[in-house]
């Protein structure tokens, strides 16, 4: 599965308001509930703050990928944001956050989940890519660089 089958223009936004971690997290949960694969918001709500709980997602370098396993989604939803401003989200690395990916799986579907989270860190782990997604300015050109690194990673 890949990350541009699970994302569209919709479940993106640049300049995300917020300026504290739940607010962000909030957000970025509202966006991805506007999915029709969410059929429980709360309940995804909960998931992914119990998540958060046991140890940030803050994983450094800038980027944050709050995440969670429920049955209040029928299938893999996700949404991504560039905030409107730096946000302290307590990373590992102390720095603060501009870019930030929710990814919500069903309780049976551990694997696809996984693959999903290890994909997004790789690209993440990429500065030049991550510089990239702080420069654009439609939601359209977020999906056309998503695409451009899947195709490279797929190739190599």
């Amino acid at each position: 599965m890949k990350i541009t089958e699970i994302l569209n223009e919709n479940l993106i936004r640049l300049n995300l308001p917020g300026t504290t971690k739940s607010e962000v997290i909030n957000a970025m949960i509202d966006l991805a509930a506007s999915s029709e694969k969410v059929t429980d918001k709360e309940r995804m709500r909960t998931a992914i703050f119990e998540r958060e709980q046991i140890m940030s997602t803050g994983v450094g370098s800038g980027f944050a990928i709050p995440h969670g396993k429920t049955d209040a989604v029928s299938d893999i939803v996700a949404s991504f944001a560039v905030t409107a401003q730096p946000i302290d989200y307590q990373s590992l690395d102390d720095q603060p956050v501009r870019i930030v990916f929710l990814l919500v799986g069903r309780e049976a579907m551990v694997g696809p989940h996984i693959k999903l989270l290890s994909r997004i860190s790789r690209l993440m782990n990429k500065e030049e890519f991550r510089a990239k997604l702080l420069e654009v300015r439609l939601p359209s050109e977020v999906l056309q660089l998503f695409k451009q690194e899947e195709a490279a990673y797929t190739e190599g």
